[in-house]
């Protein structure tokens, strides 16, 4: 087996344990730390495949900023320790056909259908134009949709702030 299977294989394992500790955690910020682990391993994979700018912007959107946003609510919203609440046995049973299903499904498609190269559809993906595309106002920019995410995320964290600090009930403050 060649180098890049073996890596592959094994960041693919590294994914899949770390998902799966993420949605069993019985602790939630443990949960958030096994989804950040997850999240590295699908930059790991972005690499492999030379998506570098989407590698980058899955470790610095989502493993550092999501990830760090989701510890930061955890911390202020609850305490460390909590435990979540056990699901029934029904939901896990529902839950484990469906995702049973949804895995048989996904492999039967990606098995049997025949993957043909597209032709040159003239398009260029150099970080030239990803950098235009990324800081144009214009139609076909993506500057706007950062601000509403970047203002919406301000808003989550405000939020989070505001619960954390209101007063219990029974205290003077």
């Amino acid at each position: 087996m060649e180098t890049s299977a073996i890596l592959f294989y094994t960041i693919a394992t590294i994914m899949i344990v770390f998902s799966l500790l993420a949605v069993t955690a019985s602790k939630i910020l443990r949960a958030a730390v096994f989804l950040l682990f997850a999240l590295g391993g699908t930059a790991g994979i972005y690499f492999m495949v030379d998506y570098f700018f989407l590698a980058a912007v899955q470790l610095i959107v989502y493993a550092g900023g999501i990830v760090v946003l989701i510890i930061f609510s955890i911390l202020l919203t609850s305490h460390i320790e909590e435990k979540m609440q056990k699901p029934d046995i029904w939901k896990i049973i529902l839950t484990s056909i469906i995702g049973f299903a949804g895995a048989t499904m996904s492999i039967h498609v990606i098995t049997n259908h025949v993957f043909t190269p597209h032709a040159d559809t003239g398009v260029v993906a150099s970080m030239d134009v990803i950098g235009e595309k990324l800081m144009n106002y214009g139609d076909s920019g993506y500057v706007l949709p950062f601000e509403v995410i970047s203002i919406l995320l301000l808003a989550a964290m405000v939020g989070a702030i505001v619960v954390a600090k209101r007063n219990k009930p029974g205290s003077n403050d």
